[in-house]
C-alpha cells in the first residue's frame, strides 16, 4: 500500500514543536484524574501546524481540552467530528489559531492533537483532562498506567482506511521531557506505591498515611509507559459513591441527576472455590508476529515474549485437567492450528502440543488476529464442556472495534481471558478482549513474570462460571435508579464489578438505599448486598458523572457498530447529544478550540510537523495522525479562496472519501531491527525503507537471542505426565539436582517408583519454590489427586525420606496428602 508522505523530521533535525509534557494524576480510591499539560514552542520562522498522536487508556473519559497562548485561554467544546473538523479548517484558512483533538476511528485509545497556526516565536500550552478506572491486579494492586509508548499497528493489507509514514528516534533524542507527580488519598491507608520506572520515596501527607504523593525521579528514559501499582490496607471493601448532579444541569439528564458508583467484590462460598472444574474447553490462541521476538523487557539479552508465552504454555498444558478438550491457535499474517478441532487432553495429545509449542517462533509476520477468532467461533462448541479462551499478544493491531465487535458477537459461548505483553499493548484490545468476552485481562511489562498473572486467569477459568446474574435495587419512594452500566456477564472471586446508575427524584437527605446482585454459581444461588447513603459525596466534583457518560457512550457506540448496513437507529446522535452534554470524547465527537483573537491572519505558508512518540526498545515513533501532504494541506490553505470545502477536506486521504481519519500504519517496522535500519537517517543517511509487515527483516527473520538454559521449576514441570504423576527416571533426578542412585537408594522398599517420583518432586516445589507456588498450584493439586487415586501405602514413610534426600523439612500435610 503506498505511503503518503507527511512534513517528518529533516536530515538536518529541524526543531519539533513539542517542549515539554506535564502530567499530574490525583487517584482517589480506584479513580484516578488525569491532567497532562503539553507546552509548545515555534522556533521556526514560519507559522507551524503541529500533529501529536498519543496514546491514552482504552477506557478513559476525556472530559477537558484548552489551550493557552500567551495570557489568553481558549477552552475547547465538543462538537460532533465532522463539524469540528471542517471549523479547524476554517480557523487554519483564515489565518487563526486553532486546536483540534479527536479519538481515531479503528480504536478508543489513541488520540490525535493537531495545533493549527502557531506563529514564529509563539508558545502554546495545551491541557488535557481525563478520568479512568484503575484495574484490580492478581495480588490486589490498582494498576495505574500512563501510556507513554505507542506501538505501530498492525492494519492488515486491503482493509480500507489511509495508512501513515512513520519515523523513528531514539529515546536520547526525543526532544521534549516528561515531569510527572501522583497524589493518593483513600479512606483506608495507602502501604506502598509502586512502579515500572525509577520513583523519588512515597511521601505521605498525614498521619494516618490515607493521603500520600509520589513523583517521578529525574532522569526518565522513554523506553516504556509509567505505571503506578497502588495497595491500600484492607483494599476492596464494597463501596458506593453518590455524586451530585451539576448545578447549571437540567434535572432529568444525566448530567443534571445524581449518579451513583458501585464497587462490588463478590464473596464466593470457600466450598465451591476450592472445588477445580474437570470440564471445559481451553482453547489457547499466540501471537506469533515479528513484535513478538522483542525482549520482554529493554535488556537485549532477556528472554523474548514469545520464549516466554512458550514457557507459560507448558505451565498451562500440566495445569490443565483429565477429561477436558483443548487446541492451540498462533497467528500473524496468517494463523495456524496444532489440531484440526479441540482434542481430548491426555498424554499422547499434551506431548504432541508440547512439541509444536517448542518450535513456535516469532515469524507469522504482521499482527491479523481477527481472522483466527472468526474461524475459532465457527467451531462448534463441545456439550458440557464451556469455551475457554486465552489470547496471548502485544497488542499491536489497529482493528480494535472489528475485533470488539466479533468477540461481543459470541460472547454467549465462551469466556476469553486476555493477556497483554511488553510495553505498548493496546489497552483498549486487552481490557475489551476480557469485558466483551466475559473473562478478566492481565498486563505483563517490564520485569512481570508472564506465568504467575496466566495461572491467576486459569484459576479463574476452572472456577464455576456463573450464571443469572441480576441486579435489583431497593430505593426510598420517590427515587428510582436507571442503570447506566451494561449487564454484568462475569463475577469472578475478588475481582471487583462496577455499576454507575442514574437516580431521578427526591427523597431525605438522610435516606439509604441498597443494591442486591443476585447470580447461581455451580447450581447454588447466591447474592451479595450493599447498603449505602443517599447523601451525595462532598468534593467529588464531576467524576462519576463522567465516567458513568463514558460506560453509556461506549455500550451505545458498540450497538451502533453492530447496526453496520441496518437502517440508523438515532444511536449516532444519541452518542452526540450524550457527549456534548456531558464534554466526554467520542468516537463521533471531537474537541475543537479556535482562537478568534484580533481576527488578522497569519501570515506565510503553513510547515507541517509530526511530534516524535516514544515507543519501546529506547526508541520512539512519530506517527502522522491523518496521512496528509504537507503540500497539499498547504495548498488549501494558501489558495483557500479559489479552492471549494470539499478540496479542502481531501487534505485526509484521497478525494473519493470526504472524511478525514486518524488511520495508522500498514507499514508496520520490526522493533528489534529497527533502530539499526533507521541510525543511518540520523548520520545524515537517506530514510529507512519500511518493510511491508513485522516480520524481521533478512539476517534476523525468525530467529531470537540465544535463551538461557530452562530453569529448574520449569525443568522439573516439564517431566510431569498428563495424569499429574512423575517418572521415576535419569531426567527426573536431575531436575532434583541429585544422580539416579541417589533416588533410587532412598526408596522405601514397598512403593512404587511413579509414587515415590510424584511425592519427591512435591517435596522439591515446597521445599525450594514457594515464592514460586502461584505457578505450580494447580499441576500440584492434580498430583495430589493422582496419589489419592492410588491408594499408595507408606506416604508418611515416603515423605520422610524424601525429605532426607532432598534436605527439605516438609510436613505431609502441607502436601495435601
Amino acid at each position: 500500500m503506498m505511503v503518503n508522505c507527511c512534513g517528518l523530521l529533516t536530515v538536518d533535525k529541524e526543531p519539533v514543536p513539542l517542549k515539554s509534557v506535564e502530567v499530574d494524576v490525583e487517584v482517589r480510591d480506584h479513580v484516578a484524574t488525569v491532567v497532562s499539560t503539553l507546552n509548545y514552542e515555534n522556533k521556526e520562522d514560519k507559522p507551524l501546524e503541529a500533529v501529536f498522536v498519543f496514546p491514552l487508556p482504552g477506557d478513559a473519559a476525556v472530559c477537558h481540552f484548552s489551550a493557552k497562548i500567551g495570557q489568553t485561554q481558549i477552552v475547547a467544546e465538543v462538537k460532533e467530528k465532522q463539524e469540528a473538523r471542517e471549523e479547524y479548517d476554517d480557523a487554519l484558512s483564515s489565518g487563526q489559531q486553532a486546536f483540534l483533538l479527536e479519538e481515531s476511528d479503528q480504536s478508543p485509545d489513541v488520540f490525535s492533537l493537531s495545533v493549527g497556526s502557531l506563529p514564529p516565536g509563539e508558545s502554546a500550552s495545551i491541557r488535557l483532562e481525563y478520568v479512568t478506572e484503575l484495574a484490580v491486579q492478581a495480588d490486589d494492586g490498582l494498576r495505574f498506567c500512563l501510556p507513554a509508548v505507542l506501538n505501530p499497528r498492525y492494519q492488515p493489507q486491503g482493509s480500507g482506511g489511509a495508512s501513515v509514514q512513520v519515523t523513528a528516534v531514539p529515546a536520547s533524542l526525543v526532544p521534549y521531557s516528561l515531569s510527572f507527580s501522583a497524589r493518593v488519598s483513600s479512606p483506608r491507608p495507602v502501604c506502598k506505591v509502586e512502579s515500572n520506572c525509577s520513583l523519588d520515596p512515597l511521601q505521605y501527607l498525614n498521619t494516618e498515611q490515607t493521603q500520600a504523593t509520589v513523583k517521578l525521579a529525574a532522569g526518565h528514559k522513554f523506553d516504556r509507559d509509567v505505571e503506578l501499582l497502588i495497595y491500600y490496607k484492607d483494599a476492596h471493601q464494597p463501596t458506593a459513591v453518590v455524586e451530585a448532579g451539576q448545578a447549571s444541569a437540567k434535572p432529568g439528564t444525566l448530567m443534571g441527576d445524581p449518579v451513583v458508583m458501585l464497587s462490588l467484590y463478590p464473596e464466593f462460598p470457600q466450598a465451591v472455590m476450592s472445588s477445580v472444574a474437570s470440564c471445559g474447553e481451553f482453547v489457547f490462541l499466540l501471537d506469533r508476529s515479528g513484535s513478538m521476538g522483542c525482549p520482554m523487557n529493554n535488556s537485549s539479552s532477556d528472554q523474548t515474549r514469545i520464549g516466554s508465552a512458550r514457557d507459560t504454555l507448558l505451565l498451562l498444558l500440566k495445569s490443565l485437567p483429565m477429561g477436558c478438550y483443548f487446541n492451540i491457535y498462533s497467528f500473524g499474517s496468517s494463523y495456524e492450528h496444532i489440531f484440526p478441532k479441540s482434542v481430548e487432553y491426555s498424554q499422547k495429545t499434551m506431548e504432541e502440543a508440547l512439541k509444536k509449542v517448542e518450535e513456535m517462533g516469532a515469524d507469522l509476520g504482521g499482527t491479523e488476529i481477527l481472522r483466527s477468532l472468526e474461524h475459532i467461533y465457527s467451531q462448534p462448541c463441545i456439550l458440557n464442556h464451556p469455551r475457554q479462551l486465552f489470547v496471548f499478544t502485544d497488542g499491536e493491531v489497529w482493528n480494535t472495534k472489528d475485533i470488539m465487535n466479533l468477540v461481543k458477537k459470541n460472547s454467549g459461548s465462551h469466556r476469553c481471558f486476555s493477556f497483554g505483553i511488553g510495553e505498548g499493548a493496546s489497552s483498549a484490545l486487552i481490557n475489551g478482549l476480557a469485558k466483551e468476552g466475559g473473562g478478566h485481562a492481565q498486563f505483563i511489562t517490564g520485569t512481570d513474570r508472564m506465568q504467575p498473572k496466566v495461572m491467576q486467569s486459569l484459576r479463574f477459568a476452572l472456577q464455576p462460571a456463573v450464571v443469572d446474574i441480576s441486579v435489583t435495587w431497593d430505593l426510598p419512594k420517590g427515587v428510582s435508579a436507571t442503570v447506566l452500566s451494561p449487564p454484568i456477564t462475569a463475577l469472578f472471586q475478588g475481582q471487583r464489578s462496577l455499576i454507575y446508575a442514574q437516580l431521578t427524584g427526591q427523597s431525605s437527605e438522610a435516606a439509604e438505599g441498597c443494591v442486591t446482585v443476585k447470580y447461581s454459581l455451580a447450581g447454588h444461588p447466591s447474592q451479595n448486598q450493599l447498603h449505602f447513603s443517599l447523601r451525595p459525596a462532598e468534593d467529588s466534583g464531576l467524576t462519576v458523572h463522567r465516567l458513568a457518560a463514558r460506560t453509556l457512550i461506549r455500550s451505545l457506540e458498540m450497538e451502533e457498530r453492530g447496526r453496520r448496513g441496518q437502517q440508523d437507529g438515532g444511536v449516532k446522535e444519541k452518542v452526540v447529544e450524550l457527549s456534548v452534554q456531558s464534554g466526554v470524547s467520542s468516537s463521533f465527537t471531537a474537541f475543537i478550540a479556535v482562537n478568534k483573537g484580533d481576527g488578522e491572519a497569519i501570515q506565510g505558508p503553513l510547515v507541517r510537523r509530526n511530534v516524535p512518540t516514544p515507543s519501546p526498545m529506547r526508541m520512539a515513533y512519530s506517527m502522522a495522525a491523518f496521512s496528509q501532504p504537507a503540500a497539499c494541506r498547504q495548498g488549501a490553505l494558501q489558495d483557500c479562496s479559489v479552492r471549494s470545502r470539499p478540496c479542502a477536506r481531501q487534505s485526509s486521504m484521497n478525494c473519493s472519501s470526504g472524511s478525514r481519519m486518524l488511520s495508522c500504519p500498514s507499514t508496520v517496522y520490526d522493533t528489534c531491527n529497527f533502530f539499526r535500519r533507521i541510525s543511518g537517517y540520523f548520520k545524515g543517511g537517506q530514510s529507512a525503507s519500511p518493510q511491508t509487515n513485522d516480520t524481521p527483516s533478512p539476517g534476523h527473520a525468525g530467529t531470537e537471542p540465544r535463551q538461557p538454559s530452562r530453569d529448574h521449576l520449569l525443568q522439573l514441570v516439564s517431566l510431569q505426565k498428563a495424569s499429574g504423576s512423575w517418572v521415576l527416571d535419569p531426567a527426573l533426578a536431575a531436575a532434583l539436582g541429585k544422580t539416579s542412585k541417589e533416588v533410587e537408594n532412598l526408596k522405601p522398599a514397598s512403593v512404587n517408583q511413579e509414587v515415590w517420583a510424584t511425592i519427591l518432586a512435591l517435596i522439591w516445589l515446597h521445599g525450594f519454590k514457594m515464592d514460586a507456588q502461584e505457578e505450580w498450584e494447580l499441576l500440584a493439586i492434580k498430583a495430589v489427586s493422582w496419589l489419592r487415586a492410588q491408594n499408595a501405602p507408606c506416604v508418611t514413610e515416603c515423605v520422610e525420606a524424601g525429605n532426607a534426600l532432598l534436605g527439605c523439612n516438609v510436613q505431609k500435610d502441607a502436601l495435601g496428602l
